[in-house]
């Protein structure tokens, strides 16, 4: 009995319709990643396991694809965790590859390669697929696209603001009224962590007050205290739960909150150059908003972190983030090497053009003209025509078989193709096309340059 086919759980085919739409987004960020300077770079889909795991914390581990060794991959295993059924430790041994996370790390791990072949400031964009061990829902996949853009070998802030910028341009250009780029910084939180006594327990503070939007202010506290946070620091964070404000007000908030922190401070100075230049620089259709419970779980980060979410009346998650780390080439043996970068979520801008029906409609035109094929020697009239068209950038094709004409005009129909062509022996002898107009049914005999004029 044949095997029912289906896909795994998490991962999509992917229409021709849809796939236009894709490359449209696609074709768009690349213009601005160019227009902004960066070049383009590819890494393996695969990377070794050791390059990956413990870069993204607890949780992005644990989320990270394993690949099995190949062949009998239990048998150079130790046999004691083959007994003790410890995962953590039998897995280093039977999987020496896994399916990269990100972009970031693999990128680290290319600059450091290749670090005597390239000139920094080194400006990269990468724009290729990634895999996370997590639950499917809406607008959250086991496999997708990142549309990565990077700076490293600079710690100048104004990479930040450019930064800013790109996502504004992008998101513009894409027609995406309101989007929120959130901001915040790492050291922000690093100050906040050490003003309410809990600097030793900043990673499970940060990956805590990551989930607000997911979990809720209590679900957050709950978590704090399970990591063993005391009430006496909740209650001293509780103003970080509603500071709201402008920018220069919430700037001001957090120079009083944080003035006992150096850490913090610097922070804060950070955040505003950034969001004064931004401001006096301008953006067109986008918004930068200071959100202090901002923490991006990711532990690599350590000074602005960005994240961008849709306007208010989509219910989708975040569609970009980022920031910058210091010293993420360090786990790699290049010390002192400080980037930022920020990352494009293809499948949920995708998601957001549509629910806003903001896809223009040339961006799944297809096929212009369809030649009726009638036989060998008519399809060869034909094709002179077809390669003409293609020359011209016009999109043609002859059917492929001699089919019956009823049937031709079914199959350019159902394709939405617009145009058909009729060359049969009268139109051959006259050097004429009958050009079909497939909505309103009118046809008219013409010349190839009369045909070429009325599709241009």
């Amino acid at each position: 009995m044949a095997q029912k086919p289906g896909i795994p759980k998490g991962t999509r085919d992917f229409s021709p319709e849809e796939m236009a739409k894709r490359q449209y987004i696609i074709t768009t960020i690349k213009y601005h990643f160019e227009t902004f300077g960066f070049h383009p770079i590819e890494t393996p889909s695969f990377e070794n396991y050791n390059t990956l795991m413990g870069k993204y914390g607890e949780e992005g581990d644990r989320l990270i694809f394993k690949i099995l060794n190949s062949g009998d991959y239990l048998a150079k295993a130790d046999e004691f965790f083959l007994q003790q059924k410890d995962s953590n430790k039998l897995t280093p041994q039977i999987s020496e590859k896994a399916l990269r996370y990100d972009l970031t790390v693999p990128f680290a791990r290319y600059v450091v390669q290749h670090q005597n072949d390239i000139e920094f400031p080194f400006r990269r964009y990468q724009i290729q697929p990634v895999w996370r061990a997590d639950r499917p829902q809406k607008g959250r996949f086991r496999e997708f696209y990142q549309c990565d853009a990077d700076i490293v070998g600079s710690k100048s802030l104004w990479q930040e603001v450019e930064l800013v910028q790109l996502y504004d341009g992008v998101f513009s250009s894409l027609g995406i009224n309101g989007v929120n780029i959130k901001i915040n910084n790492r050291k922000v939180l690093s100050g906040i962590a050490e003003v309410i006594g809990e600097k030793d327990k900043l990673i499970d503070f940060t990956v805590a007050l990551d989930k607000l939007d997911k979990i809720g202010e209590d679900g957050v506290k709950k978590e704090m205290q399970e990591k063993g946070i005391s009430e006496a620091a909740l209650v001293k964070l509780q103003p970080l739960f509603n500071f709201t404000g402008t920018i220069d007000e919430k700037l001001e908030k957090l120079t009083e909150l944080l003035a006992a922190s150096e850490e913090g401070m610097k922070g804060v100075e950070e955040l505003r150059f950034i969001c004064d230049n931004v401001k006096t620089l301008g953006l067109d259709k986008s918004v930068l908003d200071l959100d202090v419970t901002l923490a991006r779980g990711l532990n690599y980060y350590t000074g602005a972190i960005f994240e961008v979410t849709a306007p208010e009346e989509v219910k989708m998650g975040s569609i970009g983030g980022g920031g910058r780390y210091d010293d993420l080439t360090g786990i790699f043996g290049l010390r002192d090497m400080s980037g930022v970068g920020i990352s494009f979520g293809l499948d949920r801008i995708y998601l957001v053009l549509e629910e806003l029906s903001l896809f223009p409609e040339t961006v799944t035109e297809g096929t212009k003209v369809l030649f009726i094929n009638f036989g060998d020697k008519e399809a060869l009239y034909s094709m002179r025509a077809v390669k003409k068209f293609r020359e011209l950038g016009i999109k043609a094709e002859l059917y492929p078989d001699a089919a019956k004409m009823k049937k031709q005009f079914q199959h350019a129909d159902r394709r939405n193709i617009p145009y058909t062509v009729v060359t049969g022996e009268q139109e051959m002898a006259e050097g004429k096309y009958t050009l079909k107009n497939m909505a309103s049914g009118e046809q008219e005999s013409v010349s190839l340059e009369e045909l070429i004029e009325r599709l241009k």
